[in-house]
């Protein structure tokens, strides 16, 4: 009822109502009073993979039914709407189950009253809920996160939920409004009413379901790129000459060098207890196969370098030089096998010989079969045989050693190019592996 003067109801005719705040506004206690909810997500402030904490920033708006809030708007100059302190009427105890901290969210001070009884109650809610956050994908996950909804109190018989729009409508004004979501994007809002009982009462309840996908980008250019870049220099590195150049240190410096990258940015990989992501088991992958690698280069050094002295094994040059290098097309020939001092060319004959301290010239033109004519004896030419001799031993030793390095060089060369191969299959099978399970996740 409104006084001449007045336009909308009077402050006598509202009193009653505010002194009556403390008791639910139904003609009919029997009656559950319903509240409609609706929200819309506006910020995704942080998450918190280790504590498995989600931080989002609400807008909350809740809608219910006050029964003694009722006039005719012919009789109140036409008004049909005023604002009331929420603090002087009955408002529904509406919680967020999941909320693991204080509420520090700023209070709006009224609420809008139509004249029908229905009041509409906007709020901005800082919400800290709890999250069963999967980090495997990372960093191309996507999270599914619950906001339950009910009252803490009032049981199903006083006080009832439901939605107060669709939750396809809730999603698309979410993914309209939706600012300061950082590496977050919205995928789709959904929901369902249900019932929460504990022991005989029951609670009415509706959750909803906030599906967010993180933005890879960051991560793609700080961790994955640089990863990359470093695996090719690795896989590049075998195309240096493992006899002329220090191969071992090269690729020592490069695990160096990926170790304390991953160092650098252990801050941007997520933490938690319930498992490791797959961007760690990647690095973790990716610093083996460095040192796999290395550990092949310290192997073909040793066989070029160490082995020189020593015959190629039978079973070796079967093996290696047979079999392998046809499964690898490998078309270059090893050098011959040697064999003593044929290597050599045989030695000049002499044109005199020494027979008991007397000297015989071998002449074939000569008729007479008669006694060697004696000479004098000469010691420098008898030195001079004796230095030629170790001269060609000395060389037939030079050579055969040149030539079991050209083999064992060879043998190297066939197992170097071997592991490359294989080297780069199992790089290439692993890299096919996690992109096709991170496109496969992130287009889900």
């Amino acid at each position: 009822m409104a006084y001449e003067g007045h336009s909308g109801p009077t402050y006598e005719s509202l009193q009653t109502v505010i002194d009556r705040k403390y008791f639910r506004p139904a003609v009919n206690l029997s009656n559950p009073t319903i509240s409609n909810i609706s929200f819309t997500l506006y910020a995704v402030l942080g998450v918190d993979e280790k504590a498995q904490i989600l931080t989002t920033f609400l807008w909350l708006r809740l809608y219910w039914v006050h029964e003694f809030l009722v006039w005719d708007p012919e009789e109140c100059e036409g008004v049909t709407k005023i604002s009331l302190p929420v603090k002087d009427l009955w408002s529904p105890d509406i919680i967020v189950y999941e909320f693991v901290d204080d509420d520090v969210s700023q209070q709006c001070p009224y609420v809008y009253v139509n004249h029908t009884g229905h009041i509409r109650y906007d709020r901005m809610l800082r919400l800290v809920s709890s999250c069963n956050l999967e980090i495997f994908n990372f960093p191309f996950d996507i999270q599914n996160c619950s906001f339950t909804f009910g009252s803490y109190m009032h049981t199903i018989r006083d006080v009832r939920v439901s939605p107060a729009l669709s939750f396809s409508e809730m999603s698309e004004n979410s993914k309209k409004y939706l600012e300061a979501s950082g590496e977050w994007e919205l995928v789709i809002i959904q929901g369902e009413p249900g019932i929460l009982k504990f022991g005989i009462d029951e609670w009415d309840i509706i959750t909803f379901w906030v599906v967010i996908k993180r933005q890879p980008v960051l991560y793609v250019v700080n961790l994955l790129i640089p990863s990359t870049f470093l695996m090719v220099i690795d896989i590049l590195s075998f195309y240096l000459p493992p006899h002329s150049v220090d191969r071992a240190s090269f690729k020592m410096t490069l695990i160096l060098g990926y170790t304390v990258f991953l160092l650098i940015m252990n801050d941007l990989l997520p933490s938690t207890a319930n498992g490791t992501p797959i961007i760690g088991i990647y690095f973790s992958v990716c610093l083996a196969l460095m040192v796999i690698s290395l550990l092949e280069t310290v192997l073909i050094t040793n066989i070029l370098h160490s082995m020189k002295c020593h015959d190629v094994p039978r079973w070796v040059q079967v093996l290696v030089l047979g079999y392998i290098a046809r499964l690898i097309c490998y078309t270059q020939d090893p050098p011959d096998r040697p064999e003593g001092d044929s290597a050599m060319p045989p030695p000049l004959e002499a044109p005199a010989q020494i027979v008991n301290g007397r000297s015989e010239h071998l002449n074939s033109y000569s008729m007479d079969v008669d006694a060697p004519t004696p000479i004098p004896r000469i010691p420098e030419l008898a030195q001079i045989s004796a230095d030629l001799r170790l001269m060609r031993t000395h060389l037939a030793s030079v050579q055969k050693e040149s030539v079991l390095h050209e083999q064992w060089c060879h043998v190297g060369y066939i197992l170097d190019f071997m592991l490359f191969r294989t080297y780069i299959l199992i790089i290439s099978m692993y890299a096919f592996v996690i992109i096709c399970m991170w496109c496969i996740w992130y287009r889900q």
